[in-house]
């Protein structure tokens, strides 16, 4: 067991080897990408009925764009599902879902589901579960300053602490720990202002073959971790 106290609030994850499990399994593109829409759910759920307060996952980039058009509908109409039916499977689990980053390029159906889940999870308190789709974490900072900047704010008074009130979601804490699947040991634009001090954990496995032990391992990790914060 982990101890309470050595939760982290904050999880960040990179979920990465659908495609490379796929083709391992003799399959095809799509379907790995919807065995790690199963994994998501399964993982992300365990994560935070463990306690940890916030978990986010990076499911599409700004830079996702440049796959094949095939790919990308394939994968716009995977978080059209996951919005849409599988809202009362995070109602259940009482989960708060937020999406974040640019709605720009998003269908106007994938925009109304975003509405939808975050209106109809709103007041729920059991963990809150943040989806990054069309996200990235310089796009992010760029968007925050220019925030500042329309608010009138002067360049001597945009201080970090002003650009942190100006990100998306500004109330969510920074990542304790940021969890990399898939073998690769780069942070690819995720999180960049919140993972400042992140704890970074690469895993091999492919997304799909998470596991709730896998959950387990992450939190005893993560309780073995001694952080300093520069001190």
């Amino acid at each position: 067991m982990v101890r309470e106290s050595s939760l982290p609030t904050h999880l960040g994850f990179i979920i990465d080897g659908n495609r490379r499990w796929a083709a391992q399994q003799g399959l095809a593109i799509r379907d790995g990408h919807f065995e790690g829409y199963r994994t998501l759910k399964t993982v992300l759920i365990d994560v935070l009925a463990r306690g940890v307060q916030y978990a986010s996952i990076y499911i599409f980039s700004t830079e996702n764009w440049s796959r094949t058009p095939t790919e990308v509908d394939h994968l716009m109409g995977l978080f059209l599902k996951i919005l849409r039916e599988d809202a009362q499977v995070f109602v259940s689990h009482n989960i708060r879902v937020r999406v974040i980053g640019s709605r720009s390029r998003l269908d106007k159906k994938l925009v109304a589901a975003i509405d939808d889940i975050e209106d109809l999870t709103r007041s729920l308190e059991g963990g809150q579960l943040l989806v990054c789709l069309n996200y990235g974490g310089q796009q992010e900072i760029a968007d925050a300053v220019a925030s500042l900047v329309r608010e009138g704010v002067k360049p001597d008074q945009i201080t970090p602490k002003r650009i942190e009130q100006a990100l998306y979601a500004s109330d969510v804490p920074p990542c304790d720990m940021i969890i990399r699947t898939g073998g690769e040991k780069r942070l690819s634009n995720f999180m960049l202002w919140r993972s400042a001090y992140s704890e970074l954990m690469f895993i091999d496995k492919y997304w799909p073959e998470m596991t709730k032990r896998d959950v387990t391992s992450i939190l005893r990790e993560y309780s073995r971790r001694s952080r300093r914060f520069g001190g």
